[in-house]
């Protein structure tokens, strides 16, 4: 396991929702001269998801090289083949990764965007409406959907350009020896931090060869360097006992530990994250429900300084499974503004006390157990180190 590479003199932009993502990023796609790569999870056939792909389709018409990848599963069947005849008349070049599971059963939950190798846009957000919900596009949600982004330039760009090039070249044809080949690359392209000036910054991926538990390894150095806080926002908190016990040890040593779920999506999840609560509880970490809408934020900080934007949600799916991809700040000022937008959040949300739970009937204290249960041996089974 690796710890993360920071390169400094960075400048990383902190893009709350869609509202303040996709102006950005289709500026940018409207300025691109020369090349465009572009990954999403979810590419949505609404007004949004049109309106990206339009703007793809202009670049590509202007003689821009777009090259786009979508998740089979994320985007759907339909969807998937709609955007590939679409892209194919226009000239964007278009890959669909791991189509009916050829692949076994890892996903791409990557958002990742780059253009001319001079911007690029990295985190949770989909290529989807923020008012309408994401696996539901018919149910429209109570308030736009709370999710964060970044928009990086500077030295970071090098190995987040290497990896979107890796990435295409993945998912396409690729034999087994130049496989090989491309993995030696990425290895050998590998370089030392650039120093300590403003802005430092790290590009994490997780997949399953170079780069497993990276994500992990991150978190769990910053949680075990805290001193003074930990502030942790996800929408699918079930992390292995590793992780949780991370957030026990510093709640108990004196630091201040708040973590903020989202709840109300998928019954099983809830139970299954409920199931923590009186071990997380009992230690001293705060924990919050998130209920205004639905949350699909996967961001963090650390103290004043660390903190951290991207797709990896705080469960085995993520942390052992699928591709990801996060951008982790040392900047105090950046930092200072995500804690903010975290705080805000929780004010948003509903505190959970252990004694909440001396209430809860034995059948919902039996439910939660034997969610955690069937979670956990599927984990076992599909994501390797989770535990």
């Amino acid at each position: 396991m690796r710890t993360v590479n920071f390169l400094s003199n960075n400048e990383v932009t902190l893009l709350e929702t869609g509202l303040e993502l996709f102006p950005a990023m289709l500026e940018a796609i409207a300025q691109a001269q020369y090349e465009i790569y572009f990954e999403t999870y979810i590419f949505a056939d609404d007004d949004t998801g049109r309106m990206v792909e339009q703007a793809l389709i202009a670049a590509a018409q202007r003689g821009v090289r777009v090259r786009v990848v979508t998740d089979w599963w994320g985007t759907g069947e339909g969807q998937c083949t709609r955007l590939g005849l679409a892209f194919a008349e226009a000239g964007v070049r278009y890959r669909v990764f791991n189509r009916w599971f050829r692949r076994g059963v890892a996903r791409t939950h990557r958002k990742i965007t780059v253009v001319d190798r001079e911007v690029a846009f990295v985190g949770g957000i989909n290529i989807n409406d923020d008012w309408f919900c994401d696996y539901d596009i018919s149910r429209r949600l109570p308030a736009p959907r709370w999710d964060f982004a970044v928009q990086v330039k500077g030295p970071l760009l090098s190995p987040i350009v290497q990896e979107v090039q890796a990435q295409w070249a993945r998912v396409g044809r690729l034999g087994l020896i130049k496989r090989i080949g491309l993995f030696r690359e990425m290895r050998m392209r590998e370089q030392p931090s650039a120093g300590d000036k403003p802005m430092l910054a790290g590009f994490v991926v997780r997949d399953s060869l170079r780069n497993r538990r990276t994500i992990q390894r991150a978190y769990l150095q910053a949680i075990g360097r805290a001193k003074k806080s930990v502030l942790l926002v996800n929408p699918y908190f079930a992390p292995g006992h590793k992780f949780r016990r991370a957030l026990a040890t510093a709640a108990q040593r004196g630091v201040e530990v708040k973590l903020l779920i989202g709840v109300g999506e998928i019954v099983l999840q809830d139970m299954v994250a409920r199931s923590f609560y009186p071990k997380l509880l009992a230690s001293g970490v705060r924990v919050y429900e998130y209920r205004k809408t639905q949350l699909h934020a996967k961001v963090a900080v650390v103290d004043d300084d660390w903190s951290t934007v991207g797709s990896s949600n705080c469960d085995g799916l993520s942390l052992f499974l699928n591709q990801e991809a996060n951008v982790v700040v040392k900047d105090a000022a950046f930092a200072a503004s995500m804690r903010e937008h975290i705080l805000h959040g929780i004010g948003d949300g509903v505190e959970i006390c252990l004694n909440d739970f001396e209430n809860v009937g034995w059948i919902r204290r039996t439910g939660y157990g034997t969610a955690y249960f069937f979670y956990r041996m599927a984990m076992r089974v599909f994501a390797i180190g989770y535990a």
